[in-house]
């Protein structure tokens, strides 16, 4: 059997407000391309196809249409994230087309879907998101106190759930969709922090014996098998979402189940709209790499001791994609706390104190004569008023 995982789509995301929509729809084509020439039986997606609970419209005519080709393909079973609304996602299940299964309810880990190949039965459980504070009691045997407030007490709950009908199926190879972060996993930037009363993962040894693990969350493509003692992956996400992606390499991942026990995963590499790349240093020498950055998503880094004049502006005209700009410069010390101004504060004082919050600095001379000399204007101006 032939599985494609994905996950972490995040439609309706922008890029630090570059819009995404056009390569999110490109990576949808190439996706559908992947199932047809691989011969995909069954893909599963395990977590965040929406970037918030309430996505804007064209992210679900997006999804609604690759739902609509896919399913002339392969089987779908896709789980909600952290970001998705469960309730939304799996609005209208029941109407689905047969081989769209989305499994965003509790119930649902007790429904597993069966797909048949040469060597017998694959069961695929998905397990939404678990919120610990949501899932707790809900998890919790009957007649007993709640779980623990943890990500770890509640995903070892639902996987003796998964185990104990797995069981009831002898042979058969089991496929687990989690949307968690497991311990050992390398995060970035561009995640929301699942940390519930200060534990936010799950230890990769609550994780163990599935035939093959589709994780969701982190959006690196990443192995924790070995972490996990069984077949564990994440795929990442198909696009970057900050520059702390910037070194990813994103990829889908073709899974290959053969009898139980036999598994082999390949990564597929996902096409990359533009590329990310982050510049730090004086802003001349910024300005000269343009020829070779002049078309990536930017991140400018200017660490010049004074701030160039015009800064945003000449960044921009050689790099029509500067997405964000920090001014850090080189030597000088952070500025601390805002400066408190009192109303009997000298006014060249409160300026001064202005400048070194601004710059990080305090004013040199010429700074000060230019301030001294501005603050004299005004009030020769207002002595000529009255």
């Amino acid at each position: 059997m032939k599985i494609l995982h994905t996950s972490d789509w995040h439609l309706g995301r922008t890029l630090h407000g570059a819009e995404l929509e056009e390569h999110q729809a490109a990576f949808h084509d190439w996706l559908l391309q992947q199932v047809r020439e691989h011969g995909v039986d069954v893909v599963v997606i395990p977590g965040d196809v929406y970037d918030r609970a309430v996505p804007p419209i064209q992210a679900v005519r997006l999804l609604g249409r690759t739902l609509a080709a896919l399913a002339e393909l392969a089987t779908v079973v896709i789980t909600p994230g952290n970001h998705d609304s469960a309730d939304r996602l799996g609005f209208g299940r029941e109407l689905m087309r047969p081989g769209i299964h989305l499994l965003t309810d509790l119930p649902a880990i007790d429904h597993p879907v069966s797909v048949d190949d040469e060597h017998g039965e694959v069961l695929f459980f998905g397990l939404p998101y678990l919120d610990p504070d949501r899932y707790r009691h809900r998890l919790a045997a009957d007649g007993e106190e709640p779980l623990a407030r943890s990500h770890e007490a509640v995903t070892r709950a639902a996987l003796d759930r998964v185990r104990a009908r797995a069981a009831e199926h002898p042979g058969a190879r089991v496929v687990v969709l989690a949307h968690t972060f497991v311990t050992g996993g390398e995060g970035s930037d561009s995640e929301r922090d699942l940390s519930v009363g200060g534990v936010d993962s799950v230890p990769a040894g609550v994780l163990g014996g599935i035939d093959y693990l589709a994780l969701g969350h982190l959006h690196g493509c990443q192995d924790l098998s070995r972490t996990v003692g069984a077949p564990a992956w994440y795929s990442g996400s198909p696009l970057a979402f900050s520059f702390s992606e910037r070194s990813h390499r994103k990829a889908v991942l073709l899974v290959e189940l053969g009898a139980p026990g036999e598994v082999t995963v390949e990564r597929l590499p996902a096409p990359v709209p533009r590329a990310l790349t982050e510049l730090r240093g004086p802003l001349e020498e910024i300005l000269a790499r343009a020829p070779e950055h002049g078309e990536d998503w930017l991140k400018a880094v200017v660490t010049d001791t004074a701030r160039p004049a015009h800064l945003q502006e000449r960044l921009r005209e050689s790099f029509p994609q500067l997405l964000e700009t920090v001014y850090a410069p080189e030597g000088r010390r952070p500025a601390e706390a805002t400066p408190e101004v009192r109303r009997e504060a000298d006014p060249l004082a409160v300026m001064d104190d202005f400048v070194q919050y601004v710059t990080a600095a305090e004013p040199t001379a010429a700074e000060h004569r230019v301030l001294q000399d501005a603050l004299g204007a005004v009030r020769g101006r207002r002595e000529e008023a009255s």
